[in-house]
């Protein structure tokens, strides 16, 4: 046990009453005790870190550029992350759970994966799995690194206690030179960050845009009963009191699709959209109110096809946004709020080439109704977001040499 141990043990306890409140799995393996994994064979071992189901999706274009090479791990912390990786993942590489950041956790969970290289997903640094690692002479890495404003504010208050965590970083490749700057500033060396770009953009399929509607989507339209003569507006995403606002702002006669990012909020959203019907009971609801709620897990992709526009949802509240690189690469015209700050370098580039359009709640009544009403229009927005997301592709090859070379350069060394 050491000092940070008694800090987080602290934290828990004050914490209690909010985090026994919550529906979790897996709480024996938090505390690291993770079930046995393969025995290694003689490809190197790279252990893939993924918060939640943003970032594992993310690693869609990585996986395969690492498995022919090396033996892969991804780790989830979330529930919803974790059946995510399994979904996407299971059959080409092991799914585990990331442990809490106890030293006893850490060195159980590292006793049980024996990576020969880590990559943490966009952030993820915590001191103690770090100092693990590096005990245990394991590089991590930082991959798709980025740190938000925000988040860069809070972390410089903690700066005198993480910079030689971050100083113990063996290369961040961050997703631009903002971001770059900002994790040098929190102490990691000036040759070890680089800026390699988004694996964002490698994550999305183009050639889903020629595909057309899929038999998932049709299958979904039809048991929610969404015409697919009649224009639809798909929000992914949401998040606070945005289906209201989506419900006001949406043109009369056109159907809405909400899907909330959170479970726990289903039924907050159902009730701001009167009539709705839920997938999770087709039945329900009025199918002329033209109000669907997508009350499902892992099924949003599918229904972009369906949209005519699609809103990214938490960008309406100071939540900082989701991800709008799928629905552009699905070639569908896309609006978000002003509430951008996760993906703000993402946001800025698609601004830049014309392919989205940014709205204040005010004026997402007006930023609808426009785009509803003029196709030519979807059709630009569409056009210079296909071409953007061409454009910045490439971030996942660049990130796999570098695993590559830290995993190898590490079995050699043994």
């Amino acid at each position: 046990m050491n000092f940070l141990d008694v800090i987080y043990g602290v934290v828990m306890v004050v914490a209690a009453p909010w985090w026994m409140r919550k529906k979790r799995s897996g709480r024996r393996e938090r505390l690291g005790h993770t079930p046995p994994l393969p025995p290694k064979s003689r490809k190197p071992r790279i252990m893939l870190h993924a918060v939640s189901v943003g970032e594992v999706s993310a690693l869609r274009s990585l996986i395969p550029l690492l498995t022919e090479q090396a033996e892969v791990v991804v780790s989830v912390g979330t529930d919803t992350g974790i059946a995510r990786a399994q979904s996407l993942y299971a059959d080409v590489c092991t799914v585990v759970r990331y442990p809490l950041d106890f030293s006893r956790c850490t060195r159980r969970f590292l006793d049980a994966v024996e990576p020969d290289a880590v990559a943490l997903v966009e952030l993820e640094v915590w001191p103690n799995f770090i100092r693990e690692a590096n005990r245990r002479h394991i590089p991590v890495a930082v991959i798709n690194g980025r740190l938000s404003a925000k988040s860069f504010r809070g972390y410089r208050r903690l700066r005198p206690l993480l910079r030689k965590t971050f100083a113990s970083l063996s290369i961040v490749a961050a997703q631009d030179e903002v971001y770059q700057s900002r994790f040098i500033d929190m102490g990691v060396a000036e040759s070890q960050c680089v800026a390699t770009g988004s694996m964002k953009w490698d994550a999305v399929d183009l050639d889903r845009a020629a595909a057309g509607v899929s038999d998932e989507a049709r299958d979904i339209a039809a048991s929610l009963g969404i015409d697919l003569h009649r224009m639809v507006v798909v929000a992914g995403s949401t998040a606070d009191e945005e289906e209201a606002l989506l419900h006001r702002a949406c043109p009369q006669g056109v159907q809405l699709v909400c899907a909330p990012r959170k479970p726990e909020r289903f039924d907050e959203a159902a009730d701001a959209m009167p009539g709705c019907v839920r997938r999770s009971a087709p039945g329900s609801g009025d199918r002329s109110a033209g109000r669907f709620l997508l009350d499902s897990i892992g099924e949003l992709g599918a229904v972009y096809e369906l949209a005519d526009v699609v809103v990214i949802g938490r960008s309406f509240t100071l939540l900082g946004g989701s991800d709008p690189t799928e629905p552009i690469a699905l070639g569908k015209p896309v609006v978000i709020g002003p509430s951008v700050e996760h993906f703000a370098s993402i946001v800025e580039t698609l601004k830049s080439a014309g392919a989205i359009v940014q709205t204040q709640a005010a004026g997402l009544t007006e930023a609808l109704a426009g785009l509803c009403a003029d196709e030519p229009a979807r059709s630009r927005l569409v056009a210079a977001g296909l071409a953007c997301v061409q454009r910045e592709q490439g971030a996942s090859a660049r990130h796999a040499a570098i695993l590559r070379e830290l995993a190898e350069n590490k079995t050699r060394a043994l």
